[in-house]
């Protein structure tokens, strides 16, 4: 399918949403429920798998809706099409605090592999597909398993990072060692293993886990300084039915200390 050259912009700091601006007769493909408002014009259609397969036939349709459920994803994707008769705009929003990157995939080789629940929205034309990692260290403790979303074309494509993003570039040879859940996206390119922080000291009191991801060059990375996963832990461990204590503000007889108290939360 011919690619979409689609205009966008992105809008907010730490809680960011993209619009996309589409031609009469343009399309984006947005996961499921990141939809933030869309134009008068706009079309909406739930299909299955990334909408890449339509006019391939019911075969196509099948193997685009597997790739999603073998990646975690859910069966469907929604289209939005411009209808109307000039450009029409749609937004999509970031799930959690973090920064959106705008990737066009035609400068990185036609290809970005990246985290499962890494990707937003896309112009009509891109592909989402897997890709399988070939090593077995990575598969059991990569952080995301045998398999990672594959984005393939050459239109825009735009990703999810949590918290601060960091790009880099690296250098043929070059290798840094990150946390597993940290990273966001990579070129094909770059090479991802896993290694050992190689202390059992370290691995059971460091707090980091028992292995890092390390990305060889060349090629390009994204990271990220705030993985769903840790924001999750953080929330579930602070929730007082998983044994956690609110941090109650105000003076000494606010509302907050007084319920703890007559709650019966004073050990």
């Amino acid at each position: 399918m011919a690619m979409d050259v689609v205009d966008y912009e992105i809008f907010g700091s730490e809680m960011q949403y993209v619009e996309v601006e589409l031609d009469p007769g343009e399309a984006a493909v947005g996961e499921a429920g990141a939809m933030m408002y869309m134009q008068d014009g706009i079309q909406m259609d739930t299909v299955f798998g990334d909408g890449a397969q339509q006019a391939g036939g019911l075969f196509g349709k099948l193997l685009g809706a597997g790739k999603r459920l073998v990646t975690g994803e859910g069966l469907f994707t929604t289209i939005f099409h411009n209808e109307g008769n000039g450009k029409r705009r749609v937004a999509f929003a970031a799930p959690y605090p973090g920064k959106i990157i705008a990737v066009k995939l035609a400068e990185l080789g036609g290809t970005l592999i990246c985290q499962k629940d890494a990707f937003l929205c896309a112009a009509r034309g891109v592909s989402l597909g897997i890709a399988f990692q070939k090593k077995l260290g990575v598969g059991f403790f990569g952080g995301e398993g045998f398999i990672m979303q594959k984005l393939e074309g050459d239109g825009m494509a735009f990703v999810h990072a949590g918290g601060t993003l960091k790009a880099k570039t690296l250098a043929p040879g070059e290798r840094i060692r990150v946390d597993t859940g940290c990273v966001v996206a990579f070129q094909p390119t770059v090479d991802f293993d896993i290694q050992y922080v190689g202390k059992i000291k370290s691995a059971i009191f460091g707090g980091e886990g028992l292995f890092f991801a390390t990305l060889t060059g060349p090629g390009k990375v994204w990271l990220q300084s705030l993985p769903l996963s840790r924001l999750a832990n953080r929330i579930v461990m602070s929730a007082p039915a998983a044994g956690g204590r609110s941090a109650d503000q105000g003076s000494l007889l606010g509302a907050g200390v007084l319920g703890s108290i007559l709650g019966g939360d004073d050990d």
